[in-house]
Order: C-alpha cells, then structure tokens, then sequence
C-alpha cells in the first residue's frame, strides 16, 4: 500500500527548513517502523507551501497505527528537534493502491 502526504507550512522559510533539513532524517527514522520514503518533493505552486511525500508501508503496517506510533516515537522527536511542529498547519494522506501494470504494484 501507497500513500502521499501533503505537509501544508505557512511561510516558505518554513517549508525550505522542513524539507531540507527535518523530512531528510525520516528516511533512516520511518523504515523501523514498516515504511519506506519513494521521494519528498516541493510543490512549485505559487502561493502554496507544500511538502509532498511519496511512502509504502510493508503488508503487516496499518497507516493509522503507524501515524500514531511515530508521532509518540522519540525518533520524530530527535528528527524534529530544532523544528516549530507548529509551522505544519496542514496534512493531507491519500492511501493509494497501485493498479496493475503501474510500475510500482
């Protein structure tokens, strides 16, 4: 199973210090707990202030448990450090599933 998760942040200052120095660190974080980061991308929109996310989760990791046990784990917390988790003012998750013949079913 696929998801993307949009991280809405208020400022473009907020939005470069996430994605260049906070998301970075949740690709050794996430993996212990069944996820795998597929790439993180900036929403080029003008006027927007997105981080978009592309994750697979093993077939043993449920995303709700999953969002609820990293955001309790002290490895957010040590990826966060430094970081205003209040700059995050939105999250959108999209669960996807892959249709056959997609390249990544």
């Amino acid at each position: 199973m696929y998801q993307i998760r949009i991280y809405t942040l208020p400022t473009a200052e907020a939005l470069q210090q996430y994605a260049t120095v906070h998301w970075p660190r949740h690709l050794t974080s996430m993996p212990s707990f069944g996820v795998t980061v597929h790439g993180f991308w900036t929403d080029h929109q003008a006027g927007t202030h997105r981080l978009i996310a592309l994750l697979s989760f093993r077939a043993d990791t449920d995303p709700a448990d999953f969002t609820t046990a990293y955001v309790a784990s002290p490895e957010l917390a040590a990826d966060m450090k430094g970081f205003d988790v209040r700059d995050i003012i939105g999250v959108e998750e999209l669960v996807l599933d892959p249709v056959a013949g997609s390249p990544l079913a």
